[in-house]
């Protein structure tokens, strides 16, 4: 696992994932057949660049504000099966990926939380923790109020 000798260090880590899941989103938006689909990617690139807009944000005012929240888990995107990306994917499909992906990510700064040598750190993953699991989050409530509903 990377080494952080900084608090720069790990916003420049954060910064690249965030830019990251926007090169993948906006990719997956790019290459959609479905124009339905093409825009719900496209959402996620936006949600995504703003979060990378924060973190920048932070590294230069160097000003963080850590609001320790409860996040609800709804557990949807543990239990459904892995999807392939593909152009003509589905909107559950779709949300599926978002839950696995905001998933990982919440998974990667908690695991960066528990081995952080400082609270400064800590909780600057612990925020963006925070970050992915209201993402999550968000895909769950959608799958459960459009895909889940329909069954």
């Amino acid at each position: 696992m990377k080494e952080f000798k900084t608090i720069n260090d790990i916003l420049d880590f954060a910064i690249n994932a965030e830019q990251n899941a926007v090169d993948f989103y906006t990719k997956l938006a790019n290459n959609s057949e479905n124009e339905a689909m093409s825009e719900v990617f496209e959402q996620f690139a936006k949600e995504e660049k703003g979060h990378k807009a924060r973190l920048l944000k932070i590294k230069e005012t160097e000003a963080f504000e850590f609001k320790d929240e409860k996040v609800t888990d709804l557990k949807i995107g543990d239990y459904i099966v892995k999807v392939d990306i593909t152009p003509d994917m589905t909107y559950r499909e779709a949300l599926i990926l978002a839950m696995k992906r905001e998933k990982s990510a919440f998974k990667l700064y908690s695991d960066l939380s528990a081995i952080a040598p400082n609270t400064s750190l800590q909780q600057i993953f612990l925020s963006l923790a925070q970050e992915e699991a209201k993402h999550k989050l968000r895909f769950e409530i959608e799958y459960d109020d459009y895909i889940l509903e329909e069954n």
